[in-house]
């Protein structure tokens, strides 16, 4: 589980120990970001946050989701329908995030990122 009040003293140069390494692992894949954006106008059934995250095999979906219950940033409620439905929905954590995630993704769109193939050259650090 994430503990973002993890306040745990640490040599900023052990990744390893890092507080804000576990949630930055979680957040940092392809697509979970994009499901919590996604989430973030209500719970949503399987099927239409795959149709409405375009380009997400179901196979890495589930696979997300399944990372983001662990953590506690969503939670999965199996509604008594027949046949039974699954539905994804933030936690009071995964909400939390939203404000940084949006914050980083407003960045990313007035910057961007270069990268060796969009100027030709390698990356610098």
């Amino acid at each position: 589980m994430i503990r973002p009040t993890d306040t745990t003293p640490h040599d900023d140069r052990d990744a390893e120990r890092c507080p804000c390494r576990p949630v930055l692992d979680v957040l940092s894949d392809r697509w979970s970001a994009l499901v919590l954006e996604t989430l973030a106008d209500g719970p949503l059934r399987t099927g239409e946050l795959r149709r409405r995250l375009d380009g997400v095999s179901a196979k890495v979906l589930s696979a997300t989701l399944k990372r983001l219950v662990a953590h506690v940033l969503v939670e999965r409620t199996v509604l008594p329908d027949v046949p039974a439905h699954v539905e994804y929905a933030l936690t009071v954590l995964g909400t939390s995030a939203l404000e940084p995630l949006h914050a980083v993704r407003v960045w990313a769109e007035a910057h961007g990122v270069p990268t060796s193939s969009s100027t030709g050259t390698a990356p610098t650090h």
